[in-house]
């Protein structure tokens, strides 16, 4: 199931990074779909120690590096970190300024695409990103969240 972004097949990608404790050892996780619906998953640690934004941060960048040694040209990308989004989606963010170096590298690697679409989605949504990151720190995945009940 691919997203179209103007003539270019498109990938789509879900990350997430880990840092445990926070800041501390960094796991990064993301899943990749082709196209043609072809998954590939990312689950690695870092050799470095760094808080959950930088996790987060280092995770999309290794999901975009490893699009583009699979010969994606267009992504539409999934995050459940806000601020990331919001410093990579063009707005008018606020400057995150002990992580500027890593945005500003992470904006290079987008400019190597043809087009990219960062989309922020809820943390339940992105549960597989998320058990990859944790994996590469031998840490279990997270149990869901049961539904809250409404009292009558």
């Amino acid at each position: 199931m691919s997203e179209a972004v103007g003539e270019a097949a498109v990938w789509v990608i879900h990350c997430d990074g880990s840092a445990v404790p926070n800041p501390g050892r960094m796991g990064l996780g993301a899943v990749l779909v082709a196209p043609d619906g072809t998954r590939h998953t990312l689950s690695r640690a870092t050799h470095t120690t760094g808080c959950n934004n930088e996790a987060e941060l280092r995770a999309l960048m290794a999901a975009i590096d490893e699009s583009l040694l699979l010969g994606a040209t267009a992504l539409v990308i999934h995050s459940d970190n806000s601020i990331l989004v919001e410093q990579l989606a063009g707005a008018d963010p606020k400057p995150v300024a002990r992580l500027a170096p890593l945005f500003d590298e992470a904006h290079r690697r987008i400019a190597l695409l043809d087009n990219v679409r960062l989309v922020w989605i809820p943390a339940h949504r992105n549960g597989e990103a998320d058990a990859l990151a944790r994996a590469a720190l031998a840490l279990p995945a997270r149990m869901a969240k049961p539904a809250k009940r409404r009292r009558r």
